[in-house]
């Protein structure tokens, strides 16, 4: 539940935004292709990446498709998958698997909660096509990626990150990805009762030709005029099949175009400033109620602002007491096999009274 600009709603309600659709006469449509080029400029400028497209569903299609993407490229079938991307994700990527025939590792989590790169390493051989990981993880967990691009060689780096946090950490692009993938909800758009959302898709040039989704293109007429085309799609409607990369279809625009207008708003500084807030106010909740006796975070790591309590009892017990106070308390991670741990998430919009309370 983020901060969203005033200025977001007010200009994707315009009528000529509100009621687009996928530009079938592309260039006939020059205001929904400026944005989308602003859009795919912003999300480099994010992830420190060359190229992105103009957007997909969500974060869980975007890092499946970064899995296919690393195994068209490499042509090779082994990728290992982090075991604390989201649980959501992890089954997206199981289907997307099985039908691509891939095989995947999981890769395991160390004491500290960061993905083992001591097990990549050992992992690293001749089939491996490449290495998924989430940043932050599903846990909150700040991940430490150095040192795994230059320990996979030519198999492929893809990194799930959250937005927000790029505002304070160092892009993925500068630890070597290859492909940069993330759910761009907090960007602009509202919960909404959990959708629709917005995939953002990033990757370093040379792999442009192998990316999903569209690209929107700047160029100049004969007389000099600045144009915009539609280029570079991959979906087997608009080009031979045997050439598709994938079949992602309409891009998520009026939740892109929310994003686009989000960071355009805040800009550079004002990323940084909800950054540091999300964990400023993150550590303060930390901080307050591991001093209850008996509590204590889960793992004592460094979080942007997410992180696990280790209760003495059912975190769905402590949940439901919450709710009869009017706390939504957090996400209670026994349906995913630690039953007394409680997943917490605090943002810029909570106020130091309602973190005391």
């Amino acid at each position: 539940d983020h901060y969203v600009p005033s200025v977001v709603n007010h200009l994707i309600s315009r009528s000529e935004f509100f009621t687009s659709y996928t530009p079938y006469q592309a260039e006939a449509s020059q205001g929904t292709l400026t944005w989308m080029f602003e859009f795919q400029s912003l999300v480099c400028e994010l992830t420190g990446m060359d190229v992105a497209n103009a957007s997909m569903y969500d974060g869980g299609s975007a890092i499946a498709e970064a899995m296919l993407m690393a195994h068209h490229v490499t042509n090779k079938p082994k990728v290992l998958v982090a075991s604390s991307i989201h649980p959501n994700y992890k089954e997206i990527i199981e289907t997307y698997k099985w039908a691509a025939d891939i095989e995947t590792l999981e890769i395991p989590q160390t004491d500290s909660g960061q993905t083992d790169k001591a097990f990549i390493k050992q992992h690293v051989d001749e089939n491996l096509a490449g290495v998924l990981i989430q940043n932050p993880n599903f846990h909150g967990v700040i991940e430490d990626l150095s040192d795994i691009k230059s320990a996979i060689g030519d198999a492929m780096l893809c990194v799930s990150v959250h937005p927000l946090s790029m505002g304070i950490l160092k892009s993925p692009g500068e630890f070597g990805a290859d492909i940069v993938v993330s759910e761009g909800q907090v960007m602009g758009n509202a919960p909404n009762f959990g959708g629709p959302l917005v995939g953002f898709f990033a990757a370093r040039g040379n792999y442009l030709r192998k990316m999903p989704g569209r690209i929107s293109g700047k160029t100049e007429d004969q007389d000099g005029n600045v144009g915009y085309v539609m280029t570079l799609q991959t979906r087997e409607q608009n080009i031979k099949r045997s050439k598709a990369t994938s079949n992602i279809c309409t891009n998520q625009a009026l939740c892109a175009l929310a994003a686009t207008i989000h960071l355009a708003a805040i800009g550079r500084s004002g990323i940084k400033e909800i950054a540091e807030l999300n964990v400023q106010k993150a550590h303060y909740l930390a901080s307050k109620l591991t001093q209850i006796p008996n509590v204590s975070l889960k793992w004592p790591t460094p979080f942007f602002n997410e992180f696990v309590l280790e209760l003495p009892q059912a975190a769905a017990d402590v949940l439901d007491q919450l709710k009869e106070r009017g706390i939504l308390g957090g996400i209670d991670l026994g349906p995913y096999g630690d039953p007394n741990a409680l997943l917490i998430a605090v943002t810029e919009k909570r106020t130091a009274e309602e973190l005391d309370s």
